[in-house]
């Protein structure tokens, strides 16, 4: 359908609205669709259809199977075609609530045949710290979408900020060279459009770069694989105004007991890290690391390539094989250790000492794979093997 839609985020709600407004502002005739999931313990969601006048339309909506974010994915697409039907609006800004991530409403705007030509996570740089720090449980704040959801703060903020190829960072006085610099490092490849919170009248339409930015175009499939950890684009090597993003690589596999004994420690050395890595006793299966606010998530990605038999890569995606050959090893493929840890304060060389103890040794590595294999499955538990 012709009508273009851009999608507006993050749990930083006073950035979200005042991005929002600036949109408003710079698109005449656009139009913003918003589903307040906090009365949800109601067994409702509240939709508002508004424009830069006000509020156009507003209603509500069930849960369905108990879970606001689903009936928000179940009334969105029809509000939509609606808006597309009655002609006339040149964009369609659909503000997510707080906790919802841009991800899953970009793949079902475009399941429902719409284009998304935008996604954008809204960020007060001076909350960043605090929000990658904190592991509260999103319940805990009635920020949760479902009964079951058990998400944290920190985990949903991480993802909110790393799919978005757009940041709309507000003007925030609080805000100081550290902060922005922890922000650049944790997504070095996304544009960042400033924007105040203050009313956006007298904005340029021509010249407004987040009307840019809303209208430049977005590819959800590339987006989807940027974020697999087989070949998601991690922050390169940082170091500026206190903050370090720290990368390590490494071909050799860890030892189980050894790393899990040291999880806690890695954990917490980081406001934030991520990557892929392979233990000894699991030579096959890429592990996914991603960690914020204290708390680590690992689990299964599926198989590396090199595990693969060769018929079967034909049906793995492009971007996936393109991003194992660019470091394939001569004896382990695609296999590897890479993680990224980025905070301020960072212990470079503490970290770097913790995670080489973690490895194999040269008498465990040249035991071969049969011997490892053999090693205690240290993350059976965690992976509820």
């Amino acid at each position: 359908m012709s009508l273009p839609v851009v999608i507006v985020g993050g749990l930083h709600a006073d950035a979200r609205r005042a991005a929002v407004a600036r949109l408003l502002a710079d698109v005449p005739g656009s139009v913003v669709l918003h589903h307040d999931l906090a009365t949800a313990a109601a067994g409702t969601v509240v939709r508002t259809v508004r424009d830069a006048t006000g509020v156009r339309s507003a209603g509500e909506a069930p849960l369905v199977n108990d879970c606001a974010c689903c009936a928000l994915r179940e009334d969105l697409v029809p509000e939509l075609g609606r808006l597309a039907d009655a002609g006339g609006t040149p964009l369609a800004i659909v503000e997510l609530w707080d906790s919802v991530e841009p991800k899953a409403m970009a793949e079902v705007v475009t399941a429902g045949g719409f284009t998304v030509t935008g996604v954008i996570t809204a960020v007060d740089p001076a909350l960043v710290l605090p929000y990658l720090g904190n592991g509260d449980d999103l319940a805990e704040g009635g920020l949760a979408a479902a009964a079951t959801d058990q998400r944290t703060v920190a985990d949903t903020f991480a993802r909110q900020l790393e799919y978005a190829p757009v940041l709309a960072v507000a003007d925030s006085p609080e805000a100081d060279d550290e902060d922005r610099e922890l922000l650049a490092q944790l997504h070095p490849t996304a544009r960042r459009v400033p924007i105040g919170h203050g009313d956006p009248a007298g904005a340029s339409p021509q010249a407004s770069p987040l009307a840019e930015a809303a209208l430049a175009g977005f590819d959800v499939e590339a987006a989807a694989a940027a974020q697999h950890p087989a070949c998601a684009l991690l922050p390169a090597e940082a170091d500026a105004h206190g903050v370090t993003t720290f990368v390590w690589r490494r071909h050799r596999p860890f030892h189980p007991e050894r790393l899990y004994a040291a999880l806690e420690d890695l954990t917490c050395a980081a406001a934030r890290s991520r990557g892929r890595f392979w233990l000894a006793d699991k030579p096959d299966t890429l592990l996914h690391w991603d960690a914020a606010g204290g708390a680590l998530c690992v689990e299964s990605a599926g198989p590396w390539l090199a595990s693969l038999p060769d018929a079967a890569w034909e049906m793995v995606p492009p971007v996936r094989r393109a991003a194992a050959a660019l470091d394939w090893h001569p004896e382990h493929g695609d296999r590897c250790q890479h993680l990224v840890f980025t905070s301020p304060g960072l212990d470079r060389d503490g970290l770097a000492h913790l995670l080489e103890s973690c490895l194999l040794t040269d008498a465990e590595y040249a035991a071969g794979r049969d011997a490892w294999k053999r090693l205690p499955p240290a993350f059976d538990t965690l992976l509820e093997v």
